[in-house]
């Protein structure tokens, strides 16, 4: 059996000012044909038709903070939403200033959407549950920024046990049985016997996690939210030839990021948000695999299976 997807593709990897080559921040994961967008820098429904994405797929999206270069691209979308026909509900994660931008935008342009917005306020407090269902579950931490921000970690529930189809043949067992046996239960047989679930199931593929770290300082606290996490992005706006700089605008460098990793103990770190000074982004990959080896960089069009 096919394994569920679990994909993030690369929309924008710029930071405050766009180039010809990268734009601002924007990921789209896709866990279970669940579509999260991560972001809504200027340019991402453009960045969503060039690599062929559907825009109705999307039912969630999370913003991070209120700097221009993760939200700008957010007005424009939600009116082409309007405009493609939208009908279904669309849920957006983000602190409760944007919907007052939001809201003035639709009244000084006279725009009535076709589609309900459903707001979910972000708290950057604590580890908060945004949402949730049978597949994943998606929540918010704090991160040190300038303005209020938050991260977001999405994880896989657990999948159910796996059937081995040869041992199962010895036992005499209803449709129910299995299902309770791929829960992780015990079952009686039809010959009241007790089938032990150990005895025939097998062990599945263990969750998945990402945890999306948009712009913070250098932060040993991120450590306990994203520990463990098979993907981690990690902002790298500058190397360590503005490190300086990097404190003065509560951003991190890809040395900072890969030491987070490191200390995390991630399976793999993905690193994006450069500055526009930096034309060549090789040098981001030496500056950090001394500290992490499994880095690759965020590149508009790079998709990651996780």
């Amino acid at each position: 059996m096919q394994r569920q997807s679990f994909e993030l593709l690369i929309l924008g990897s710029s930071s405050a000012a766009p180039t010809t080559k990268r734009n601002p921040s924007a990921q789209l994961l896709n866990v279970a044909e669940r579509f999260f967008l991560m972001d809504c820098g200027e340019a991402t429904q453009i960045q969503l038709r060039k690599y062929k994405t559907k825009f109705q797929k999307i039912d969630h999206i999370f913003i991070s903070h209120l700097h221009g270069d993760h939200f700008l691209g957010l007005p424009g979308f939600l009116a082409s939403m309007h405009l493609l026909g939208r009908k279904q509900e669309l849920n957006v994660y983000a602190p409760k200033e944007l919907k007052d931008v939001i809201d003035m935008l639709n009244n000084v342009s006279e725009t009535r959407m076709n589609y309900q917005i459903k707001w979910h306020f972000t708290k950057n407090d604590k580890l908060n549950l945004l949402f949730e269902d049978e597949k994943v579950a998606v929540h918010s931490f704090p991160m040190k920024h300038r303005i209020f921000c938050t991260g977001f970690l999405v994880k896989e529930k657990p999948l159910l046990r796996k059937i081995d189809k040869y041992e199962l043949e010895k036992h005499k067992l209803s449709v129910a049985d299995i299902n309770k046996l791929r829960k992780g239960e015990d079952v009686i047989n039809a010959d009241g016997k007790k089938v032990k679930n150990k005895d025939v199931t097998i062990d599945p593929e263990p969750p998945r996690s990402f945890a999306y770290c948009s712009d913070t300082i250098y932060d040993e606290e991120l450590v306990k939210y994203v520990n463990g996490v098979d993907l981690l992005y990690h902002e790298s706006t500058f190397l360590n030839d503005n490190a300086k700089r990097a404190g003065e605008t509560f951003h991190s460098t890809a040395e900072q990021a890969s030491k987070i990793a490191k200390l995390a103990k991630v399976k793999q770190l993905l690193i994006g948000h450069f500055s526009a000074r930096y034309g060549d982004l090789e040098p981001f990959i030496k500056e950090a695999v001394p500290y992490f080896k499994n880095v690759v960089l965020a590149i508009e069009g790079k998709k990651l299976k996780i």
